[in-house]
């Protein structure tokens, strides 16, 4: 096994591979025979693994230290590669797709992704690469100034990451107290997030427009390769969240004000759910990676010798730190065929869940490293969350290490941040959708935009008198919004199919292990509605899909 400090990934010669490229396109264009394009198409294969290691350790030592001036150096060095990456792959996605032998080809290596190079082909030309530029550095912009972020605090030095323990604590005062310093933070740098956002959303309508779609919206769409389902879908999946959630989420908001022993349940209270304060994992690094490991050996499935591999490989970075970016997330090497995660603790019971997110995307990506084209690595996003956000449910017998006798409590609170979260991840998406189709309104009213939204969705959010968030502006603080265009319906989504995995595991857990490990494997062979049914679940397309997840979770939250 190589060791992440052992991993070679040089950066590669602009002109070399366009001249590698165009010999692949001149081979494909010319070749009769069907194997003769496929050994064509494995040198490209090849090709774009050792491209993107490159620029996946690139992104990484980025967001490690975005003080660092030679990763931040380095970065916007490959992302002016990046437009040219782009043409060079579409032209021979494009020779793929209109190949005389393409019949031939799909009977070989499936369908699917032909299906996703049609998506992307129309979501780039050379007229956008100047712009494709600017975005990237408008995105690193947002990066660096959030992750600049100070926050004096109860007598210590914050960063977004590390101030958010406090939305978990006891002591009520405190949790208003660190929301106040952190919304003054977006107070006072809310016009510098504004003309970001706002030169963004102009960029990217441009783009559109250039591509010679109505707006960037369809561009997104297209971007993310939803090919299997469209806009009418979606809102009427966030339609069913508004009817049968949102309800929901009003009685589970009324039980926790009478848990904390309060009128009300206000913004700085909605993460705790109990008056003697959430229970909270260990503190100490090294425990909980000794308890992780633990809590995998038990599990079993593949998953005890996989963190191994994880944690002797050094393929983790957990631990928040001064000028790491926030958030986590995971990516891949694909040389090499190995997950890297990353990610902030910060001392509450996210700390686990966050692990365990990135842990349900990690496994799955090392389960489907042997899928023969990268392109069938990992699947599209709404199906990535699937893994991650099951897995999360599929280590509740294992939440008594981190919890005690707590664990229970954590289970709970669990399951009732995951429905709470299904009206606020809609409206993070119905806000884009809105934002995109009107891209010359105003920041003012953007900001009425989100009121409404908040509104429909989520009628019981109450901020009080904290500074900022309630004049429409909590979507500051979603980086998504700003980096990850669309990109957050996907865990909507994922959370519906998750929590089926939660049922059935209760009923059968042996059957659901089997396929969530069946689904891990197949990464990206098939579109995300394939991969929902063939893991034997609901497609939350399907009308009636929330209603059960529902009743099971009244019936175990006793509401």
């Amino acid at each position: 096994m190589i060791h992440f400090n052992e991993l070679n990934a040089p950066k590669p010669e602009l002109d070399s591979v366009a001249d590698q490229s165009i010999a692949i396109l001149d081979k494909i264009q010319s070749s009769q025979q069907t194997e003769d394009v496929l050994t064509s198409m494995k040198e490209w294969d090849q090709q774009r693994r050792e491209v993107g290691t490159y620029l996946a350790l690139v992104y990484l030592r980025f967001t490690q230290n975005t003080a660092d001036l030679q990763a931040k150096q380095a970065k916007d060095e490959s992302d002016a590669m990046r437009p040219k990456l782009t043409e060079l792959e579409n032209n021979i996605k494009k020779a793929l797709v209109q190949h005389p032998c393409r019949q031939e080809l799909e009977q070989q290596i499936g369908s699917q992704m032909f299906s996703l190079w049609e998506s992307e082909i129309p979501t780039f030309d050379p007229a956008i690469a100047e712009d494709l530029i600017e975005e990237s550095g408008l995105e690193s912009q947002y990066t660096a100034l959030t992750a600049s972020a100070e926050f004096e605090f109860n007598g210590e030095t914050h960063n977004h990451s590390t101030i958010g323990k406090y939305r978990e604590y006891s002591d009520r005062e405190l949790r208003y107290g660190a929301e106040k310093v952190k919304w003054q933070w977006f107070e006072e740098n809310g016009d510098e997030l504004d003309d970001i956002y706002d030169k963004m959303v102009q960029l990217r309508h441009a783009m559109s427009q250039k591509l010679g779609f109505e707006n960037y919206v369809e561009l997104a769409y297209l971007k993310m390769c939803r090919v299997d389902y469209d806009q009418q879908d979606v809102a009427r999946y966030r339609q069913m969240v508004r009817d049968h959630v949102t309800p929901l989420g009003e009685v589970i908001r009324e039980q926790q004000a009478q848990a904390l022993g309060i009128e009300k349940t206000m913004y700085w209270d909605e993460a705790v759910y109990l008056n003697e304060g959430n229970p909270l994992p260990p503190e100490d690094y090294n425990t909980m990676i000794r308890l992780a490991q633990e809590m995998f050996d038990q599990q079993g499935y593949g998953l005890d010798d996989f963190f191994r591999v994880m944690t002797e490989g050094g393929y983790m970075d957990l631990q928040s730190r001064k000028g790491k970016a926030g958030g986590g997330y995971c990516m891949s090497f694909d040389t090499i065929g190995m997950p890297f995660i990353f990610a902030n603790f910060k001392g509450t019971r996210a700390d686990v869940e966050v692990f365990t997110h990135e842990m349900g995307h990690a496994f799955q990506g090392y389960m489907s490293r042997n899928q023969p084209w990268i392109d069938y690595l990992w699947p599209t996003y709404e199906s990535c969350e699937i893994h991650s956000m099951g897995l999360e449910f599929l280590t509740y017998p294992q939440m008594d290490l981190f919890f005690g006798d707590r664990a229970d409590q954590f289970r709970r609170i669990h399951l009732s941040s995951s429905l709470m979260f299904l009206p606020y991840g809609v409206s993070v998406d119905e806000y884009q959708h809105r934002v995109y189709e009107k891209p010359n309104a105003t920041r003012e009213e953007r900001h009425t935009m989100w009121k409404d939204i908040e509104q429909s969705y989520m009628p019981f959010v109450d901020y009080g008198d904290l500074p900022h968030a309630p004049k429409g502006a909590r979507w500051h603080d979603k980086q998504h919004i700003f980096r990850s265009p669309f990109y957050y319906i996907d865990y909507t989504l994922a959370q519906t199919c998750a929590l089926q995995f939660w049922i059935r595991a209760q009923q059968d857990r042996a059957t659901a292990m089997d396929d969530y490990v069946a689904l891990c494997k197949r990464g990206g062979e098939a579109p995300f509605q394939q991969l929902v049914k063939g893991a034997n679940l609901i497609s939350p397309f399907e009308q009636g899909c929330l209603e059960g997840v529902v009743k099971q979770s009244r019936v175990t939250l006793g509401l």
